[in-house]
């Protein structure tokens, strides 16, 4: 019982202790680990750009699906083979993944801008605020206090993998699609806690590869920035679907009129087509995320 109290008090007395200043107190990151972690956000920003501008060439040309999938995977794995002293070509190989990953998200986005450019807008202010929010939490927290998450987070990554492959064998339903959307953003959201104390630790023990740190943190970002869209888009729908109850089908285009009658989907009361196609836009994330060495 003694423990137990002991316990409590310690924990007692360090919640009483915190004020404004302990939010910036930073004494347990060393002010190299700091320089690193300035380096590496930087270049997770330019990454992020990159990945816009691969989407808006989607937008442009229609150049997103699988080969860019396959083409950001390749680049991902030929950035991780590439020795460290090989900077400015590790860089653009980053850049590269990060481009054509952000064509092959350029369908979902396409779709988002011509249903309303608010929910885009919306979904990666969102994204961005739970990144910035979860990334601070990690680093504010006591060393390595989240590093046990690794395990979980490994094995929920593997239940969402798994998930999807025998959706695609069996087929899938509306439920299976929501559990995998949910549970793979509190993955992702569980990544960024858990990425974030791991690059300070590997920072403090002398792993200062800014790179592969910032690949990281932006497979990370857009895990989440996906499947928050996402649900945006489906609360959209589910919205405008009840306003045509009496329908029993009818076209996305004739719900969203703005010319989505291009992508083709039919939309029934079950969101049949519509919910598959969105279901194979989780694909990419969850095999980058696997397909990045940790």
């Amino acid at each position: 019982m003694d423990s137990f109290s002991s316990y409590f008090q310690s924990q007692s007395a360090y919640g009483n202790s915190w004020n404004y200043d302990s939010l910036k107190n930073l004494r347990q990151i060393s002010p190299t680990v700091q320089s690193h972690l300035k380096q590496v956000y930087l270049t997770l920003c330019c990454a992020l750009f990159a990945s816009g501008v691969g989407a808006y060439l989607h937008i442009l040309w229609n150049i997103g699906g699988l080969l860019t999938t396959l083409g950001s995977v390749g680049c991902i794995a030929w950035l991780m083979s590439t020795p460290s002293f090989e900077e400015q070509k590790r860089v653009g190989l980053l850049m590269a993944a990060a481009l054509l990953e952000g064509a092959s998200i350029g369908p979902l986005i396409q779709l988002a801008v011509e249903i309303d450019p608010s929910i885009l807008i919306g979904a990666f202010v969102g994204c961005a605020i739970a990144f910035g929010c979860f990334s601070m939490a990690a680093m504010l927290s006591r060393r390595r206090e989240y590093l046990y998450l690794g395990a979980l987070l490994s094995s929920g990554l593997s239940v969402l993998l798994w998930l999807h492959f025998a959706s695609s064998l069996f087929g899938g339903s509306m439920a299976l699609f929501k559990f995998e959307l949910y549970f793979g953003l509190l993955v992702f959201v569980g990544y960024i806690v858990f990425d974030t104390q791991d690059i300070i630790e590997r920072a403090h023990l002398g792993d200062m590869d800014y790179v592969k740190h910032a690949l990281t943190l932006f497979t990370d970002f857009v895990g989440v920035f996906v499947r928050i869209l996402i649900i945006m888009l489906k609360n959209s729908a589910e919205r405008e679907k009840k306003k045509m109850i009496g329908c029993e089908n009818f076209l996305i285009g004739d719900v969203f009129p703005g010319g989505l009658e291009g992508f083709g989907h039919q939309c029934n009361l079950g969101f049949g087509g519509w919910h598959e196609w969105l279901h194979d836009q989780l694909w990419w994330a969850e095999w980058t995320q696997l397909g990045d060495c940790r």
